[in-house]
């Protein structure tokens, strides 16, 4: 569980709402917990398992195997193997971090990420060999979270694990979205797309996700490895002609498109004995938010949490919406705690360090500069902005003039994609450390003076 002391930065200890607004965020990673949200949509009596209203007597299977995968997939699969106890035969978990926390009989695999490396095929051969054992009357508990595309990989025929690493890294580099990224994935990987439930051998599926991805779309989610995939291969290579990124790819990737079997698709018959079901989403995480932001004396709103597109962009909308409710009320007047969700890109032009939700904050800084009374924080769910120790930023009217007193400006900075480096120098990065879950990102909008008007 975290604590508002985890979200401290400069601005929000400077302001009188800080410790406020540092509950509130506190309150969204916590209504998230993974382990939590398994144990709500299980219930045990007995041998009897009903999730999501579906009954699984456990008498019935020979073995109960656990599979998790993901940024979550510790608190998951140990809130798991704590219900299911003595009738869990195996399991098998690959998280991002190493840890600490094991459970007889579970085994933990370390994979990579956010680009798939050794241990990431490693991974994929340790699944590929427990999954292809299941017989008839087995059940596979899966347990899938966002983060689960790149720890674990198992490359089709034809495609090495360099390939993979080279079309991941193109595709971030040119702000493909994640279902683009995904497509290319399920089609391009033995595990995902389905192939969970292709190599069980017509054992009895349940997965458990908790979704990363806007609209929660089983077949995104960790690339969807228990889900049909309704995409095809033509839409797969529709993705590298969109971002004119043919010439960077390795031909391997476009003949095994162009030769290798179709994803199981919507209808299939092998997803007959399998149940998908998501624990928990961006939703949730926004409505815990603002449930206790009405708690500390904002008024709540829910903009959205379909927020996708560049984070440049997105971080405009956002500015000048938080500018209108500033001066006109509208929707809600006074003080006021709007939030949106989703996931936006990055396309890189420089080499800096950084990720999306830094990249938005440093984006709003001239938007919001010298307008008093309003505060911006982007929040990465899972504790980590790109490859860096942030989790997102927070930017006020007063971040721009602070900026320019050392000698920063927000523009040098993103033309070198390095929001980062410009919020360190603030001291206001959030910084609350992995967090075990991961339900994409948050932007909170706030208006913190109970009244409108010209700035």
């Amino acid at each position: 569980m975290l604590f508002a002391e985890s979200f401290w930065t400069s601005s929000l200890l400077a302001a009188p709402e800080g410790e406020r607004i540092a509950r509130i965020l506190a309150a969204a990673i916590n209504a998230v917990d993974p382990g939590e949200a398994v144990r709500r949509f299980i219930h045990r009596d007995g041998d009897m398992l009903t999730i999501s209203s579906q009954v699984y007597n456990l008498q019935l299977f020979h073995r109960v195997i656990l599979l998790g995968m993901g940024k979550a997939s510790v608190s998951m699969s140990n809130a798991l193997a704590e219900i299911i106890g003595n009738r869990l035969s195996a399991g098998l978990v690959i998280p991002k971090q190493a840890t600490l926390a094991t459970h007889f009989p579970l085994i933990y695999f370390t994979g990579g990420h956010p680009f798939p490396d050794e241990r990431s095929l490693g991974a994929g051969k340790k699944i590929i060999e427990m999954v292809s054992s299941l017989q008839a009357d087995d059940l596979l508990f899966c347990l899938i979270s966002g983060g689960g595309s790149a720890l674990v990989t198992a490359p089709i025929d034809g495609v090495s694990l360099a390939d993979t690493q080279v079309l991941t890294s193109a595709l971030m580099a040119c702000g493909a979205r994640i279902d683009e990224i995904n497509t290319l994935r399920r089609h391009l990987d033995q595990i995902k797309g389905g192939g969970i439930v292709k190599i069980a051998n017509r054992a009895t599926i349940v997965s458990l996700i908790l979704s990363d991805v806007v609209g929660n779309p089983l077949e995104a989610i960790a690339s969807g490895p228990t889900a049909p995939d309704p995409t095809t291969q033509a839409e797969a290579m529709s993705v590298l002609e969109k971002y004119n990124i043919k010439d960077h790819i390795p031909i391997s990737i476009f003949h095994s498109l162009k030769t290798s079997p179709e994803t199981p698709k919507p209808g299939n018959p092998i997803f007959k004995k399998v149940q998908n079901v998501i624990i928990g989403s961006n939703l949730q995480a926004a409505q815990a938010l603002l449930v206790q932001a009405e708690t500390e004396g904002f008024k709540p709103y829910l903009l959205r949490t379909d927020l996708q597109g560049e984070a440049c962009e997105a971080a405009f909308e956002l500015a000048t919406y938080i500018r209108q409710t500033r001066l006109t009320g509208d929707p809600i007047p006074g003080k006021v705690c709007i939030v949106a969700g989703g996931e936006t890109t990055v396309t890189l032009t420089g080499n800096g360090k950084g990720g999306r939700n830094t990249e938005l904050a440093l984006a709003a800084v001239k938007e919001l500069a010298d307008f008093p009374g309003v505060m911006l924080v982007t929040l990465a769910t899972d504790g980590e902005d790109g490859s860096t120790d942030a989790a997102g930023a927070v930017v006020t009217g007063e971040t721009f003039r602070r900026a320019s007193g050392l000698g920063l400006h927000p523009g040098d900075f993103l033309k070198r994609n390095d929001s980062y480096s410009f919020f360190s120098a603030l001291d206001d990065l959030l910084k609350p450390g992995p967090t075990g879950t991961n339900v994409n990102d948050l932007v909170l909008l706030f208006n913190l003076e109970d009244k409108t008007g010209a700035c």
